[in-house]
């Protein structure tokens, strides 16, 4: 790898909108390079998770603060794959629930729990070397990341992935309400006053339409070892 400029950490910050393969792709390529992967999206998941445990109210900005602040939470690798561990148990079905993943838009909107969860994200990832995935990881958490990379993909190629997350959720959706879905999504996502979702200006675009998660991995491990 060529060397860093003085301002840069070793990160590997990825980000898109729902449905590009973000997870799946940030999972490989930390496997591939040996790093640890950072799965921000889980963590505002788990917070979904204790808000719907304790039936407190999704938008309710304070208790949801109060939520993150006091929730322990870390990775563990594991046969199988990363753990998410929340307060001491393995989460990691439970943050997947449909549920949940209705829920954690809203935890998402709420901006003290955005810097709560950013200002910890920031301290795992300088911590060590890591493959950040979220929606505002090369512009907001992790500005001087030396490689930003920003996913992307058609519509309909979205739609179908997220499809397939949902039936793996055990719940299903037509293709025109996962494409309202979708659009509804990007417009939050793109909407937020804090950690909304955007190109950092010096970003690599990667279209990922058409290519299998090998391909992407693969691209993207060549990125990086090239030093770009």
């Amino acid at each position: 790898m060529s060397d860093a400029t003085p301002n840069q950490i070793e990160l590997v910050a990825i980000d898109g909108p729902v449905g590009v393969g973000k997870s799946s792709v940030a999972t490989g390529l930390a496997a591939r390079l040996g790093w640890q992967h950072l799965d921000t999206g889980a963590m505002y998941r788990a917070v979904a998770l204790l808000a719907l445990q304790s039936r407190t109210d999704p938008t309710d900005e304070a208790a949801c603060m109060g939520l993150a602040r006091g929730m322990q939470f870390e990775f563990k690798t594991a046969e199988g794959g990363q753990r998410a561990i929340v307060n001491g148990e393995d989460a990691s079905e439970a943050i997947r629930s449909h549920e949940v993943t209705e829920a954690v838009s809203s935890i998402a909107d709420l901006v003290a729990v955005r810097e709560e969860l950013g200002r910890r994200q920031r301290a795992m990832g300088l911590a060590s070397r890591s493959v950040a995935e979220g929606r505002d990881m090369g512009t907001v958490v992790f500005p001087e990341a030396r490689w930003k990379i920003f996913l992307e993909a058609a519509p309909l190629e979205r739609a179908r992935r997220r499809g397939a997350q949902f039936e793996a959720e055990g719940s299903a959706m037509d293709n025109e309400a996962l494409l309202a879905s979708i659009a509804e999504r990007d417009r939050r996502d793109r909407s937020r006053s804090v950690g909304a979702l955007r190109v950092a200006d010096d970003a690599i675009m990667l279209d990922t339409t058409g290519l299998t998660l090998d391909r992407v991995v693969g691209i993207m491990e060549s990125i990086i070892r090239a030093g770009v």
